[in-house]
């Protein structure tokens, strides 16, 4: 009796364990997008036949991991027909201190951003976010919004590409939280 009391004991304590880590988890949030809601037009892009607002999202974040020396935000679309999706928009460097985004911090100008943050040339050749822009009747596709807490501060080529960007943020990534938001253009 004493073995089974023991080993419920234990499994017990691994139980509250676990639920402890799960509630401090890593995590993005926003007051602009949600996990699979389509987005609004404030973030369709403006040019390529697309007529929105293009502004980016409010991001906050909470419970980054011990050690974290900065964020990366990285914006994907993986449906776009390029083969390898669409990059639309990254920023490195975001200072470890830092938790929340306002809505418009990816314009060209980036004075909304924190100091120190860089913002990578997005698939459309800005320095900026640029918003959705699907082809009419392609259906739905996937934007996700993805931060990542990193080890340390990246140093990376005035030019980098989207990919090489990629590369370095999840070479240093502790961690990483999603929204994976949607848009379409109908026909």
């Amino acid at each position: 009796m004493q073995r089974i009391t023991s080993t419920f004991a234990l499994l017990l304590s691994l139980l509250t364990a676990t639920t402890s880590v799960v509630a401090d988890s890593f995590s993005l949030s926003s007051k602009d997008i949600a996990h699979g809601e389509f987005m609004d037009k404030a973030q369709e892009f403006q040019g390529f036949g697309c007529q929105g607002n293009d502004i980016s999202p409010q991001l906050s974040w909470s419970n980054a991991p011990k050690g974290t020396k900065a964020f990366a935000l990285l914006v994907h679309d993986p449906d776009a027909p390029t083969g390898s999706g669409w990059w639309h928009w990254q920023v490195v460097n975001i200072p470890a201190k830092i938790t929340s985004l306002p809505a418009g911090a990816g314009s060209k100008d980036g004075k909304q951003l924190p100091k120190g943050s860089i913002q990578i040339t997005n698939d459309y050749g800005t320095k900026a976010f640029g918003g959705a822009c699907p082809p009419k009747g392609d259906g739905a596709h996937r934007y996700q919004f993805t931060l990542y807490a990193l080890s340390k501060t990246l140093e990376l080529p005035e030019n980098a590409s989207g990919a090489l960007t990629g590369y370095m943020v999840k070479a240093n990534a502790l961690a990483s939280s999603t929204i994976e938001a949607l848009y379409k253009r109908d026909l």
